[in-house]
């Protein structure tokens, strides 16, 4: 399919830099959020809907030239602790490839920095540091939130820290994508927050392998090995000893809740307040049943490769249980981003017992026996104290991700000592194949976790709910 010679591009809204505690609720920007996920909705709806008849070209895996040189780690790495830069350089910010319809108030800084992986091997890992124009107005010095990025797919090209760089990546095909977070992020730091945006374990660096997409382990140390690179950086108006927040959504919810996790342990040096879990992926064992047939089914193709990138030693067991079509949706979904993945694999099945399907066996089965079934709960949240409160929030009809694993986990973290607020949204079910109750209460409630988050930093107190949330009552 040849490049469009023209692209619609629209500029997100950026809500100012007032401070919470001095902004009604009228004014607290959920328009400019839903418009956002409308643009990103239709994008993608129209092109799942095409998928059905047209079929695409696959692009060849090209990791752009001008990203080879800072993203191809040294070999060997040099000495270093996590969390030890091992590069940077400034990067532009921008909401289009043009940069022409606006700017950040802020400027931006890519980073290379020492990490470990799954099994604790030391690795290079990559990001991008956002060093605000505006001056902190709440209490204390700049506080820094580090933030876990979405699913965005797993190919090189789909790295956040390129994507800011870019705007929109676009190559032939449904190769496109675009940073649906930015207004988050751009309404982040004009109200004076430090962000660092980590890329994840293995993803956009340009190495053998592959991302270590929704492991538990590699999640967190990556995330936390960010915040300490981001501290090391000069001519930044941050303290290092200044307190840090983490932020994510879906897998990014799940690194946030990991690095809360293992903080204690891995980065007791940190100044950690909180963390703002936005439907996080607490709890891979609840999934599977809710994704065949889904939106965003491709997902699956994601963790697949998350685990054998993990753990090489599952590759023969995992393949094994692929029919020809599982074998090309699990090796194409290594190359590509999100939008060809629901442009791909959007509302497939994943079983016929004809083995027409993407498994030979029934993924009940597989899914439910070990060794994957204990693959998949070592990914799980709650088994670790918190080292900081957390606030979760989720859809009660959540139709990919389910709203059981946000309750599950408020109650487990409490159990244990920790301190954790439930926020449900009440959205009702809407087209629930498409997955509306997992996009859209994002954007709807984002205002509400910065809120919290920027309370965090303040100093006030939380108010703890362990996810006791009464059900809604008829009208």
């Amino acid at each position: 399919m040849s490049k469009a010679a023209h692209t619609k591009r629209c500029r997100p809204q950026t809500l100012g830099s007032t401070p919470w505690r001095n902004r009604s609720r009228s004014q607290t920007g959920t328009t400019a959020y839903t418009r956002v996920f409308t643009g990103l909705l239709t994008v993608v709806c129209a092109i799942a809907a095409t998928s059905f008849t047209v079929d695409v070209a696959p692009p060849a895996r090209a990791d752009e030239t001008k990203y080879l040189a800072f993203y191809t780690p040294p070999d060997p790495l040099p000495p270093g602790k996590p969390g030890d830069l091992i590069r940077s350089e400034p990067a532009r910010l921008v909401y289009e490839p043009s940069g022409q319809l606006g700017s950040w108030a802020a400027t931006g800084t890519r980073i290379m920095y020492h990490s470990t992986d799954a099994k604790g091997n030391p690795v290079a890992a990559t990001g991008m540091y956002l060093e605000p124009n505006n001056p902190w107005p709440g209490k204390g010095p700049r506080p820094m939130i580090a933030y876990a990025p979405g699913p965005y797919g797993i190919g090189e090209q789909c790295a956040p820290s390129r994507l800011m760089d870019q705007g929109i990546h676009f190559s032939q095909g449904f190769d496109l994508t675009f940073n649906y977070e930015e207004t988050f992020l751009a309404t982040m730091v004009a109200r004076g927050f430090g962000i660092v945006v980590a890329d994840g374990i293995g993803m956009g660096t340009h190495i053998p392998g592959g991302p270590q997409f929704m492991n538990r382990i590699a999640a967190g140390t990556g995330l936390l090995d960010a915040a300490r690179a981001a501290m090391q950086l000069p001519g930044t108006s941050l303290d290092p000893h200044g307190p840090v927040a983490f932020w994510g959504w879906l897998s990014g919810g799940q690194a946030a809740g990991s690095a809360l996790e293992l903080a204690s342990t891995y980065a007791p040096e940190l100044n950690i307040v909180g963390a703002a879990l936005n439907t996080p992926m607490a709890n891979l064992s609840l999934m599977p049943p809710f994704l065949d047939g889904n939106l965003l089914v491709g997902a699956l193709g994601y963790v697949l490769n998350g685990i054998v990138n993990s753990y090489p030693e599952t590759q023969d067991l995992l393949m094994g249980t692929l029919t020809p079509r599982g074998t090309h949706f699990v090796q194409w979904s290594s190359e590509i981003c999100l939008v060809q993945s629901v442009a791909d694999f959007g509302f497939r099945h994943l079983y016929f017992p004809d083995n027409t399907g993407y498994f030979n066996v029934d993924p009940a089965t597989l899914f439910g026996t070990d060794p994957v079934k204990g693959l998949l709960a070592a990914q799980n949240l709650g088994t670790l104290k918190p080292v900081a409160p957390a606030y979760i929030s989720a859809n009660r009809y959540d139709t990919f991700n389910p709203y059981q694993a946000s309750q599950n986990l408020a109650s487990d973290w409490c159990a244990k000592g920790g301190d954790a607020q439930l926020w449900t949204n009440e959205e009702p079910p809407f087209l629930n194949k498409a997955s509306i109750n997992t996009l859209l209460p994002y954007f709807v409630d984002g205002e509400r976790s910065m809120q919290w988050v920027a309370d965090r930093f303040n100093g006030l107190p939380t108010t703890p709910n362990c996810g006791e949330v009464l059900a809604p009552q008829p009208s």
